[in-house]
């Protein structure tokens, strides 16, 4: 081989051991100084520092956040789970509710019907539950649950609340029609119970607004008929069986002749909240009248 010229300037390549040496001398010199003293560990923390703690903080916060909406999920699910179950007992207590105040209501009616049904003992009597009526605020005519199977005929006289209600007009197998001695054009001949005098009393609807119906042709000689007077049915009735309460006399003038008197008497039954009657199964013509 032909040896090799070197040219001017150019340096001797450095040998790969030396190099090697040189290396691992300046590693043995840090690791000296890193154990002896903080020199470098002070950037490596500051670089630390400025790097991973914030985004330690950042992943702190983000689990804190999460845990926090994980806790607000589980109340909230456990709020609307509450909430539902209170909305199902407040359902079922307002069922209950109704149902006891129904009931209440319903006794209410029924111990009124049994002391009416005492206070008219001589007479036989149905009871009957209204099932509908006329359109209107009144029960002027209604139909009631009751009918020819239960021994019920025309012109059989109705009760409830304090008195008198009507008389049935037509009857059905199962069911009849009142009519109310509200009705228009309804007449029923009454007396006043403390004097014996008779007059007429008319119903009309137009009143009802002031819970009146209108009376005429009372014959008040003895000037002795006053507002509050109670009014019944009199004996002489072709259709109502006698002493049965009609109402009680709010108004009284005389009128234009100077012989009779009318006004207004308040009826004795609530003819707007009716629900259960009585029906009197004997009528006028089959009561002995002394």
């Amino acid at each position: 081989m032909s040896p090799v010229i070197k040219r001017r300037g150019e340096r001797e390549p450095i040998s790969g051991k030396y190099l090697l040496f040189g290396l691992t001398v300046v590693c043995v010199v840090l690791m000296m100084v890193t154990f002896a003293t903080d020199l470098l560990n002070r950037p490596l923390s500051a670089a630390v520092g400025y790097v991973v703690v914030p985004f330690q903080e950042g992943i702190g916060r983000m689990g804190e956040f999460i845990a926090n909406r994980s806790e607000e999920l589980v109340q909230i699910r456990s709020l609307l789970e509450e909430n539902k179950r209170l909305k199902e007992e407040n359902a079922e207590l307002t069922e209950k509710n109704t149902l006891l105040q129904q009931g209440q209501y319903e006794l209410h009616n029924l111990r009124e019907l049994l002391a009416l049904s005492e206070q008219y003992e001589e007479y036989a009597k149905v009871g009957a539950r209204i099932i509908g009526r006329d359109s209107g605020n009144w029960y002027s005519k209604f139909i009631i649950d009751k009918g020819e199977n239960d021994g019920l005929a025309v012109d059989m006289n109705v009760i409830a609340g304090g008195g008198l209600v009507g008389r049935v007009t037509s009857v059905g197998p199962n069911w009849a029609r009142v009519t109310s001695i509200i009705c228009d054009n309804s007449n029923v001949s009454g007396k006043t119970l403390s004097t014996g005098d008779n007059l007429i009393v008319t119903g009309d609807l137009k009143l009802m607004a002031d819970n009146t119906i209108s009376f005429s042709r009372l014959i008040d000689s003895n000037q002795k008929v006053a507002e509050g007077d109670k009014v019944v049915t009199s004996n002489i009735s072709d259709k109502y069986l006698p002493n049965i309460l009609i109402g009680y006399i709010s108004s009284i003038e005389k009128d234009t002749n100077n012989l009779t008197k009318s006004g207004k008497i308040t009826p004795a039954v609530d003819f707007e909240h009716l629900q259960e009657v009585l029906v009197i199964t004997d009528r006028k013509q089959m009561v002995e009248v002394e």
